[in-house]
């Protein structure tokens, strides 16, 4: 799959670049510390959905690469979805470069299977891109945050998850034959208000402090069972 962004270096300059991605991946419980995952496991358990803690943390779902979007809506089946900020990580052969993008998730469907959940709806990818090499020597300062219908949503520092370093470390013992062109979702962090949220306008952003520059994306979503006249809706489940 071909995906189009921006590269933009430290210097300011911004490059348009073409890369095509083999696969997709997303993490979860991928803290530095274990305990830190620990909310968010609690917040989505609060919700009825049931982790796999017998596979090690961090643990990886594969997403088909045609689930990767930049679209500003997202279409939805019920009110029970909501969005994740999340590091993105993008092996472009030799280089990585690192975004910021949203792992949508079916909360409903993620009672059943987290697997099947993730593929149900997209990861909302931001189109701009910093390369790696340009802020590996304040990572830490990097900030997290997304919001809901305009209500700060989640909040938190990169120190939270595993490096990048350590992130591509656990993909190359994770993975049998690792893609020389990926994307990885680093996995998220509990809500503000340690509740999961649901709305309609989702937007995430990724801060670099010491460089005075910002990601971020927003995108609206659409229910589109509701556009089907009631009696005719066929239900998510029996």
């Amino acid at each position: 799959m071909t995906i189009l962004v921006e590269v933009e270096h430290a210097d300011g300059r911004v490059e348009e670049r073409r890369i095509d991605i083999e696969r997709m991946y997303n993490f979860g419980s991928a803290t530095r510390n274990p305990h830190d995952a620990k909310a968010h496991q609690e917040e989505v358990a609060d919700a009825g959905v049931g982790i796999a803690f017998d596979i090690p943390a961090p643990r990886v779902y594969p997403i088909s690469p045609h689930n990767l979007v930049s679209d500003n809506e997202v279409f939805v089946h019920n009110g029970e979805t909501s969005g994740e900020v999340e590091i993105a990580l993008l092996r472009d052969g030799a280089e990585l470069l690192i975004g910021v993008g949203s792992d949508h998730t079916d909360r409903q469907l993620e009672r059943h299977s987290i697997v099947w959940s993730k593929q149900a709806y997209p990861n909302v990818l931001a189109r701009r891109f910093w390369p790696m090499a340009d802020i590996h020597d304040h990572w830490d300062d990097l900030v997290l945050e997304s919001w809901v219908d305009g209500r700060p949503y989640q909040h938190v520092g990169v120190d939270i998850f595993l490096h990048p370093d350590d992130l591509l470390s656990a993909m190359n013992a994770r993975v049998a034959a690792l893609p020389a062109r990926f994307i990885l979702f680093s996995g998220t962090y509990v809500s503000v208000d340690k509740a999961l949220g649901f709305g309609r306008q989702w937007r995430f952003r990724l801060s670099d402090p010491k460089l005075a520059r910002s990601i971020a994306h927003t995108y609206t979503l659409t229910n589109i069972l509701e556009e089907i006249v009631e009696a005719h809706r066929v239900p998510l489940a029996r």
